[in-house]
């Protein structure tokens, strides 16, 4: 009869295996599935006799003990590493590494490695399949600058798509332009051919508070009888410089004229700067010009007078060579390297990047921080449930989950345009199988060897 109960017992827990390996086989497909391992342990035995220690005339005599079967002892997920699948879909997020995606219904947390996002009519972020809402932080406006605070509670992700991104006006112009040690000195009265030739002009579009955009130019002439020393004439809309009436001047309050002066070491290196009204550079540090002009079709101020603009103009540092006018014996350069102004914008589209930053890419050119994505790890990600809908939930024994950004404190990275396959292995669950039904068949045989030998016995009153 032992071996009867036995050889159900094995029946029913191989059974209970090949369950698991058919639902692993099932979902070979299915993206960021984990595979299921059964483990197998004996069951309590029956002690037929003692264990007797050693005497003085024999010696110890060991314990006899009769299995009664075997029961499962664990079925728990595997978490290894999926392989990464490119998918070209910019929402789709895999993670690589350790650590799980929260998704929220209501105020019911989930956990799950399926990266298969998409957008709602509200852009939520969200799992398309179940509606559930993905987590991490939003962005927050500080001094105009986008803040990210990954130590705050994480929160719905909303992508803002056709939203729009406020013009800026110009601020500040950098300049690293080279002015060539060769270009020939311009004498009073020279004709026009000449005069072109000796004169540098680069220009730079700028942006006034609405948006409009607008032409600044900056020409270098070479000073006569000075061989480092040149003189620039300031214009913003040159076509229209009466109205704009340019004015550039150091430190805080534009000057009395659109000119200045630049001077460079012997090395080509800049050195000082004067304005029109005379006013000189100090001998280390930047060299920022302010300069103002009148704004096209403005309302006037308080006083009566059209509005006039004021931007920063920086030449560079005095002595350096990095991102620094100069002077060389080479071609000059073309323009201004960078301005801080655009004209008004919408929102086009998003890209995420390894650190689950959402940035938002507006059709002015300017690049926003939306959000990021939040991710979980647990102490014990085997002791997590399955919640169906590739989803899980913590327990007593998984931990409680530590959420927050990507790449620290053990996270995995994530990968934008990418989801993360099953890590069911066809050819080890195959094997699997057979192992199953070969053991299924062989305690199939126990329980019909332990019948005929039941017959047996009651066949003895024949």
């Amino acid at each position: 009869m032992r071996s009867l109960y036995a050889g159900v017992s094995g029946l029913q827990n191989h059974q209970t295996r090949m369950d698991v390996i058919g639902n692993n086989i099932a979902n070979v497909n299915t993206t960021g599935f984990k595979r299921g391992r059964v483990n197998f342990q004996d069951m309590i035995s029956q002690q037929v006799s003692g264990a007797a220690k050693p005497t003085d005339e024999l010696g110890g005599v060991n314990p006899k003990d009769v299995g009664l079967g075997m029961t499962i002892a664990t079925i728990e997920q595997v978490f290894t590493q999926g392989n990464l699948q490119s998918t070209g879909v910019s929402t789709d997020v895999a993670v690589q590494g350790n650590g799980f995606f929260v998704v929220k219904n209501g105020e019911q947390s989930f956990y799950t490695r399926n990266g298969v996002f998409g957008l709602d009519k509200d852009g939520t972020l969200v799992n398309p399949a179940n509606g559930l809402r993905v987590q991490g932080w939003m962005a927050r406006d500080l001094n105009g600058e986008q803040i990210i605070q990954t130590s705050a509670t994480p929160t719905d992700l909303v992508i803002p798509v056709g939203s729009k991104d406020p013009a800026k006006e110009t601020n500040n112009v950098l300049f690293a332009c080279n002015l060539n040690k060769n270009t020939p000195e311009i004498l009073p009265g020279a004709a026009a051919n000449d005069v072109a030739k000796g004169t540098w002009t680069t220009e730079q579009k700028i942006y006034d508070s609405f948006g409009n955009e607008h032409l600044l130019s900056i020409s270098f002439r070479r000073v006569v009888g000075d061989p480092n020393a040149w003189d620039a004439t300031v214009n913003v809309d040159a076509d229209n410089a009466d109205f704009t009436q340019t004015r550039v001047g150091l430190g805080s309050t534009d000057g009395m004229t659109n000119t200045f002066r630049v001077e460079f070491d012997n090395f080509g290196a800049l050195r000082r700067v004067t304005d029109s009204s005379d006013a000189v550079s100090n001998d280390s540090g930047e060299i920022i010009l302010t300069t103002s002009y009148t704004v096209p079709e403005a309302e006037l101020d308080e006083n009566g007078n059209p509005l006039r603009h004021t931007f920063n103009v920086n030449l560079g540092t005095i002595g350096s060579f990095k991102n620094t006018i100069t002077q060389s014996a080479s071609k000059s350069t073309t323009k201004a390297y960078s301005q801080d102004g655009y004209t008004l914008g919408y929102l086009d589209n998003f890209k995420i990047d390894s650190s689950g930053i959402i940035t938002g890419v507006y059709s002015n050119g300017t690049n926003r921080q939306i959000g990021q994505l939040a991710l979980a790890t647990f102490s014990n990600d085997r002791g997590l449930e399955k919640a169906g809908d590739n989803t899980y939930v913590e327990t007593n024994n998984s931990g409680q989950a530590n959420i927050g950004e990507s790449g620290v404190a053990g996270k995995g990275k994530l990968l934008a345009g990418a989801l993360e396959m099953s890590n069911v292995d066809l050819s080890e669950q195959m094997t699997d199988m057979i192992v199953t039904q070969r053991g299924f068949q062989s305690n199939a045989k126990t329980i019909t060897t332990a019948d005929t030998l039941l017959e047996t016995v009651l066949s003895l009153k024949r």
